[in-house]
């Protein structure tokens, strides 16, 4: 117990329990036992009042998952309508259980337009306008891609979107009829008794070169079956890819659904050396492609980098086999004798819809004579197609996958006059069609319902968070996207993409994760109200994670929760631990309490870890990566702190004479890849606004549409402790920098210490605080090097972002150097230093954040230039002094683009700095 609370007038006594409470696997049984021995224990009068417990802002009777909640009964619209089967898919590797989240829900989501063939005009082109470096097509799926669907699957959602959701260009399709760009690759049956026989429909077949209208390749080719056994290993297909190139690669399988089918059907994914476990229900969604997960592969035809599946099952049926699909790929569907030359993620739904063997009066109505109109309505219909037959849309045939909600994702038009007001979001609903009732008998008020909610969810979310939002309406009328769903749908109209206040604000990744996050508050809250069901939120993820060596083989790994001010539910009941070691993938998790765990690891052996916060509604995003190395014969251990945390929009104009994003200036930093850039905005003309096409405000070209751009992947302590650790002389550990601001790290206890900077920089129009050296790591360090500390920096405004007069002297005192000024780096060939010359990642491109921009460092004091750019600038200072030492360097060090030389790079450094 945390608190107790006793309400004489209404007779009511509080009690509050803590977090770990709430760990419990309640059952109605067990919370009438609780509430009766509380009730005994209450002296008199109290043992008469009536009683509430509560756990993380939640009454503990609506942690069972059975309860129906009084309160939110009123919007159980489903009635006793409700879908009790297996999910489709199923990671059986999850380590923990989702009751109160959306565990065994289906979701439809979509991400607006796409690219489509205009079939009066005679080429691909965009379905809204360039405006400010991007366009609607692209922006909406930046919230969408690695916000919005990683949030409804990890509160146990099964999510369907109609737009290709991999951004991966390559694509293999392993397959028993031959599959696609996989000479290589192989396809192999087993079977201890039997033999896999040809299933009774038609399969997957690919051809080479382009598909034309009407072209099904689900009914081009063959499946396979087994008979399914309870036993392990009796029979199985293998899915062997060879790839070109290391890379995360989506993985989709196909399958056929027979009248025997199991609902468990046993598949597993090898990924650099780890295996993640699946249950697919093949009672529903054959003939299609089946989304399991994306992850990480190595180059190659590697065995621990393959799909298989096992005849495996709980019930007797048949388990079948088909195709399996390896990332996006490029778009090959033709159009006017033409196709996009696009990855097809960046495509309309119509495309897809073919690639995925829908019916072609899914995505041809129009009979292929204006597709515009048809990528509108096919997202709808894939969402029927699919649903169809199920609990949730009786009255149409389809592949009977329970389908409760659809939900699309758009930016808006619009524009304020003055330049400085927010448009703000608008929600879209449709009620008066089809006697206002959807397949399921149910009345199209839900979706009015859902509508309201998102609005009135994204309006409280990002007025809390930013201060200020506009609200617009909530509109009841006809729309494709919202009339021809047979489940509640709503149009969400997030911003306006043509207002530079909106888009300033909407381009910042945590503004996306804001928007994100608010939404998938709304679904769950609204899935589960419309049953009857109580809801808890996700947590956050945690913060302030470090790793510790404690004996020569063992770690210990701490870090916090992150409060969610607004969520009293979003209390993390338990953390999940993510181990990689040396260049294998991550695990599936381990599952701990508390906000530290000791872990065993192997000398000799690098390890990385990630961490994520959970509790019954789901998993929070992963923290940022920490790494750590034992060597057997070491004396000294280095720490290596990561101090990139900045995401943020392009550099931004705003005056009364110009307004938009300067790419060239400053391509600003995405959560990880991005494909949201169209090109470089040509006008900023403020008299323009409201202008579309060239001479518009906003205006800009497509040079880099189809081209994907790294941003920040919060693991830079891999490339850093892989480099310490291939000297073999040292121990390494890692933190994050906000442990050492928070005083949970000490500098002290480390012989030398390497400081990540990256692309960390102060900018005034970002909505979170970022600096290379805030005051209180400029405390610390400057303790440490005064205790004759020894430390290495490395970023690309480490000068830049130092030019006040405090931070100046600063920097000057105890790193030895001062900004001389700014490279822009295409125009560098490389850096020379230390012996050798190397190159670093300076041009916008998908593998690896790219340092645009770096810092000439010049020397202070008795400091020397350690490394010259190309040009001959200044690129690093080297200060061996006899009360500490240090190495600055104006480049990120991970940038780096060859890894041996990279580990070279630093063994130098570490001598210079610790002989």
């Amino acid at each position: 117990m945390k608190s107790f609370s006793v309400d004489d007038c209404n007779q009511l006594v509080t009690i509050t329990t803590d977090e770990h409470f709430a760990q419990q696997d309640f059952t109605d049984k067990q919370v009438g036992q609780i509430y009766r021995k509380v009730k005994k224990a209450l002296p008199k009068p109290y043992n008469k009042y009536r009683i509430q417990i509560v756990s993380n802002g939640m009454l503990v009777e609506d942690y069972v998952p059975s309860h129906k909640s009084k309160r939110d009964g009123s919007q159980a619209l489903w009635g006793k309508i409700n879908y009790n089967g297996r999910p489709w898919v199923d990671n059986a590797s999850r380590p923990i259980n989702i009751t109160h989240g959306l565990y065994d829900r289906h979701i439809s989501l979509w991400a607006s337009h796409g690219r489509y063939y205009d079939n009066k005009k005679g080429f691909w082109k965009w379905q809204r306008p360039n405006l400010f470096g991007t366009t609607e097509d692209l922006f909406t799926q930046t919230i969408v891609v690695p916000f919005l669907i990683p949030m409804l699957e990890n509160a146990g959602a099964v999510v369907f979107t109609p737009r290709e959701r991999d951004w991966q260009t390559d694509e293999y399709i392993v397959d028993n009829d031959g599959g696609l760009n996989s000479s290589d690759s192989q396809y192999k049956e087993y079977a201890e008794n039997g033999s896999w026989l040809t299933a009774p429909h038609e399969g997957f077949k690919a051809h080479s070169g382009h598909y034309v209208d009407h072209e099904n390749p689900f009914l081009a080719g063959t499946a396979r079956m087994m008979k399914a056994s309870k036993k392990s290993d009796k029979a199985f297909v293998k899915y062997q890819p060879h790839f070109a190139k290391e890379g995360r690669y989506a993985v989709y399988v196909s399958y056929q659904s027979l009248p025997n089918s199991v609902d468990d059907a046993h598949y597993t994914v090898f990924h650099k050396g780890q295996a993640t476990e699946f249950r697919v229900n093949q009672q529903m969604g054959g003939g299609t492609w089946v989304y399991l997960g994306t992850f990480d592969f190595d180059k190659g035809d590697n065995v621990y980098n393959c799909v298989m599946l096992t005849n495996q099952s709980r019930m007797k049926g048949i388990v079948t086999a088909d195709a399996v699909r390896f990332g996006g790929g490029m778009g090959n569907i033709e159009r006017g004798g033409a196709i996009s030359h696009y990855p097809r993620c960046l495509e309309g739904a119509r495309y897809y819809a073919q690639w995925a063997g829908a019916p072609y009066t899914t995505y041809g109505a129009r009979g292929g004579d204006d597709d515009y109109s048809d990528d509108i309505n096919t997202r709808s219909k894939m969402t029927n197609w699919l649903a169809g037959g199920s609990v949730f849309v009786p009255t149409v045939d389809g592949k009977k996958v329970p389908i409760e909600l659809s939900l699309a994702i758009h930016s808006d038009a619009g524009y304020a006059p003055n330049g400085k007001d927010i448009v703000g979001s608008l929600a879209i609903a449709t009620t008066d069609f089809n006697d206002g009732r959807l397949s399921s008998g149910v009345s199209r008020q839900a979706s009015k319902i859902f509508a309201e909610q998102l609005l009135s969810g994204i309006t409280r979310d990002m007025t809390f968070v930013y201060k200020r939002w506009n609200r617009r309406y909530l509109w009841d009328r006809n729309y494709s996207e919202t009339r021809l769903p047979e489940v509640p749908s709503a149009i969400i109209e997030t911003l306006s993409h043509q207002n530079f206040p909106d888009m300033a604000l909407g381009q910042d990744p945590n503004v996306k994760f804001t928007l994100a996050r608010s939404m998938y508050k709304t679904i769950v809250r609204y899935v589960n109200s419309m049953h009857g069901r109580s809801t808890i939120i996700a947590p956050l993820a945690p913060r302030n994670v470090s790793v510790e060596l404690t004996a020569k083989n063992q770690v210990q790994l701490s870090w916090s929760a992150q409060p969610d001010e607004q969520e009293p539910t979003a209390t993390p009941t338990y953390y999940i631990i993510y181990t990689a070691t040396g260049h294998g993938g991550f695990d599936n998790g381990t599952k701990v309490n508390g906000t530290s765990a000791v872990m065993t690891i192997e000398p000799g052996e690098t390890y990385h870890f990630r961490v994520t916060a959970a509790n019954r509604g789901g998993e929070s995003f992963p923290s940022e990566t920490v790494s750590a190395f034992s060597c057997p014969n070491a004396r000294k251990t280095i720490l290596v702190i990561n101090g990139f945390h900045r995401l943020a929009t392009p550099a931004v104009v705003d005056n009364n004479y110009q307004q938009g994003f300067d790419i060239d200036r400053d391509p600003g930093v995405s959560y990880g890849l991005t494909a949201g850039w169209n090109g470089r905005q040509q006008c900023f003309d403020v008299s323009r606004m409201g202008h579309e096409g060239p001479g518009g405000l906003g205006y800009g070209g497509d040079e880099l549409a189809g081209h994907f751009i790294a941003g920040n992947d919060f693991n830079y302590t891999i490339a850093h402790t892989d480099a310490i650790a291939s000297a073999k002389q040292y121990n390494v550990v890692s933190c994050s920098s906000e442990a050492i601001e928070a005083g949970k790290v000490k500098l002290e206890k480390y012989q030398a210490v390497d400081l990540i900077l990256g692309l960390e920089k102060y900018d005034p129009n970002t909505v979170k605080y970022y600096k290379s050296f805030p005051m209180s790591m400029q405390r610390r360090i400057a303790a440490y090097t005064q205790g004759g500390g020894r430390i290495l920096v490395s970023g690309a405004y480490v000068g830049e972002d130092m030019m006040q007069e405090d931070d100046a002297a600063w920097l000057s005192r105890f790193m030895k150097a001062s900004y001389g000024g700014t490279v822009k780096t295409d125009s560098l060939t490389g850096v020379n230093g230390l012996g050798m010359q190397f190159d670093f990642y300076r041009t916008l491109n998908p593998y690896h954040y790219a340092a645009t921009h770096t810092n000439v460092l010049s020397p202070e004091g008795n400091a020397i230039c350690a490394m010259q750019y190309s040009s001959g600038q200044s690129a690093a200072v080297a200060y061996a002094g006899t009360d500490y030492k240090a190495f600055v360097m104006g480049f990120p060090f991970e940038c780096i683009t060859d890894r041996t030389t990279r580990n070279k790079l630093m063994q130098g450094i570490l001598n210079y700095i610790l002989q």
